[in-house]
Order: structure tokens, then C-alpha cells, then sequence
């Protein structure tokens, strides 16, 4: 399965963003979607599944969760918009983790790409900065990947460019 992880939108959705999205299985939003356009945009082009963020407002947050937590070809997957990173998780997510981490652990909101392991709890902690236009973030970012058979393979980073 083909996955594209995006975040922090902040309202924007342009076509190279939904030339992506048609490439794949699945898009995942890290959060601060801005406004559903951007999701009933990708929603036309693609199964999609997200989470709200600390942007979002009261029609967001009715339409996503603030955190979702799935199985997609045996790996179990996280995503949450504020969620810290290896060791230094948020506090509201720190315990569940450690009580029963999953095998990938997505979040936004720092607009800082990042990927990174968590030896510890056995985890892939992944970050794809931001791929909308408002914040301190130079570089729009997205991450693209493959799950097959509990496998994360040919992660990449995709770079829209220069907000």
C-alpha cells in the first residue's frame, strides 16, 4: 500500500499536492487542515484519513479525531497532531505509548520534517513537516512510503518547494 503523509495545510491545497495524492493508496493528514476544502479535495482523489489539529475548528473536529489509531497491512499505526518525539513524547500521549506503543507514530505541528526511531518502544516516530503556506517552515514537505506485509519501505521525502 502506497501512502502519502502530509500536515499542517493551514488551509492550503494546490495541484502538485493532489498530483501526489493521486499516486497513492492512501493520504494521511497530520492535522491543522485549516479548512475541509483541502480534505474534500483529496477526498476526491483518494482515501484519506486524518486527525484534526489545534487550528482546527469546531466542523473539523466533528468531521476527524484528535487521534486515530489503525492497522494497515499488519502495522499499527498512530497519528495524532501534537505528539512530541522520542523520548520526550507529550503528556498526553506518553503513557499510552509506553503502555502499548505502535509500530509507526505519526504527528505535525512543530512544521519540522522528521523521522526518527524509538529503539526503546520498538517505534518509527515520523514528522512531515508542512505542506501548506503559513508558518516558519522554508521548505514544504510530505513523506512518501509503502507498507507491505508489517514492512515500511521506500520512505521518501517529497519537497513542494519554497512556501
Amino acid at each position: 500500500m502506497k501512502i502519502l503523509l502530509l500536515s499542517d495545510t493551514h488551509s492550503y491545497i494546490d495541484d502538485r499536492i493532489l498530483h501526489y495524492a493521486s499516486e497513492v493508496d492512501e493520504v494521511w493528514h497530520a492535522g491543522d487542515i485549516g479548512d475541509l476544502q483541502v480534505t474534500d479535495e483529496l477526498q476526491k482523489v483518494v482515501k484519506l484519513r486524518g486527525v484534526y489539529g489545534n487550528i482546527d475548528d469546531h466542523k473539523i473536529r466533528a468531521s476527524f479525531p484528535l487521534n486515530n489509531r489503525f492497522i494497515v497491512e499488519g502495522v499499527d499505526v498512530w497519528m495524532t497532531h501534537i505528539g512530541g518525539y522520542p523520548p520526550k513524547y507529550n503528556v498526553n500521549t506518553r503513557d499510552e505509548i509506553r503502555k502499548n506503543p505502535p509500530k509507526i507514530f505519526i504527528c505535525g505541528h512543530s512544521h519540522i520534517l522528521k523521522v526518527m526511531p524509538d529503539n526503546k518502544l520498538g517505534l518509527l516516530h515520523m514528522n512531515p513537516g508542512a505542506c501548506g503556506k503559513h508558518g516558519f517552515h522554508k521548505m514544504r514537505t510530505m513523506l512518501r512510503f509503502e507498507i507491505s506485509k508489517g514492512e515500511i519501505k521506500n520512505l521518501e521525502v517529497v519537497e513542494l518547494g519554497s512556501k
